[in-house]
């Protein structure tokens, strides 16, 4: 069986000087990024920078998770409060 790995990815949506958004993807742990128009655009874009980025340097592959998928969080920060929930 072929060993799998798993990327962190991240999407922002940012806007551009010209006010338009796009969708930035990023890997940290690879410190790769892409964009998109949609999320799955720069999910495609993304994963086709990862592919090629570890084709010229495949011992990133140790940097990546192997046996269990990221965690991902996302908490709400309220404006003037003193504390952040968890949101789930």
């Amino acid at each position: 069986m072929e060993k799998q790995y798993y990327a962190e990815i991240v999407f922002n949506k940012e806007k551009l000087s010209d006010g338009s958004s796009i969708i930035v993807a990023h890997c940290p742990t690879l410190g790769i990024a892409s964009q998109g128009a949609t999320i799955e655009e720069a999910k495609k874009n993304i994963q086709e920078a990862i592919e090629l980025y570890l084709e010229e340097m495949p011992e990133k592959y140790d940097d990546l998770q192997t046996e269990e998928l990221p965690v991902f969080s996302v908490i709400e920060v309220k404006r003037n409060a003193q504390t952040a929930n968890i949101v789930r």
